[in-house]
């Protein structure tokens, strides 16, 4: 369930209207990790199994390709609000050690975090040989828009979806948070084994640090988004060897870290 019809007062030059409207469905999620509580996640239900893989990955908790054993401890309202995860302890990642303790709201990647440090991301530069040309970016953009159910609904809902190297789609998936609806692509294709395929990532907001280091983590060289990147987001990508690129709209772009992805004819 992502919507739910709500009553409201519509006004348009100072007539009003009740109407009846959907709104995105945001519901707090308690992830526990071994019956003990690890965080509380925002966010709009479904795909909650592919959400909470991909947080996983990219807490560098569970890395292993193995499925994990779940269960679904209270719902409410036939919503899961309590999943318990099984994974043993020697297959605990150094994540597990600097687990959240907070409640991580659905804007938020990092709320919990105990210390600075907790949000270093190591590894060596992503290289790739990918090149692709505006013309297909925006045709990739048309591809997530047209499939955007919830937000068509409510215009409530982020949405972000994976391609692979020819630009075909691998994952789409929608939620109230940004950084939600990207773990839940990497998470869907975690359990499809198909993430090594993942080429493109394309989000419908805004791309701040904690985006860019999910993308790095999944190894996913290209990230596209509709919206603005912050500061953090593009000194990163730098480091990363990540094409990060923004305003991507109305036939425009703006590269704003290694622009060498990009070609510069419409030919592919």
């Amino acid at each position: 369930m992502q919507t739910i019809a709500y009553q409201g007062l519509k006004i348009t030059n100072q007539l009003q209207n009740k109407i009846e409207d959907f709104l995105v469905v945001e519901a707090p999620l308690q992830i526990n990790i071994n019956g003990e509580a690890y965080t509380v996640v925002m966010r709009t239900p479904d795909n909650d199994i592919a959400l909470i893989r991909g947080l996983l990955f990219a807490e560098d908790i569970y890395k292993n390709t193995a499925p994990f054993n779940y269960k679904i401890e209270k719902e409410e309202n036939g919503i899961p609000s309590i999943i318990n995860i099984t994974i043993a302890k020697e297959s605990l990642g150094k994540g597990y050690v600097n687990k959240r303790t907070l409640l991580s709201v659905s804007s938020c990647g990092i709320c919990g975090k105990k210390e600075l440090k907790d949000i270093e991301v190591l590894g060596d530069a992503l290289v790739s040989t990918t090149a692709v040309s505006s013309q297909v970016i925006h045709k990739m953009f048309l591809t997530m828009n047209a499939l955007q159910q919830t937000f068509k609904s409510t215009g409530g809902s982020h949405a972000a979806a994976i391609f692979n190297k020819k630009h075909q789609l691998l994952t789409i998936k929608e939620d109230i948070g940004r950084h939600n609806a990207v773990d839940k692509t990497i998470g869907d294709l975690l359990l499809k084994e198909n993430l090594k395929s993942a080429t493109y990532l394309l989000v419908s907001g805004r791309v701040s640090y904690e985006i860019v280091s999910k993308a790095f983590i999944g190894k996913i060289p290209i990230i596209i988004a509709v919206s603005g990147c912050s500061t953090l987001a593009v000194d990163f990508a730098k480091e990363f060897g990540i094409c990060l690129i923004g305003f991507t709209r109305e036939n425009k772009m703006t590269v704003y870290a290694n622009p060498s992805y990009i070609k510069t004819t419409n030919d592919d």
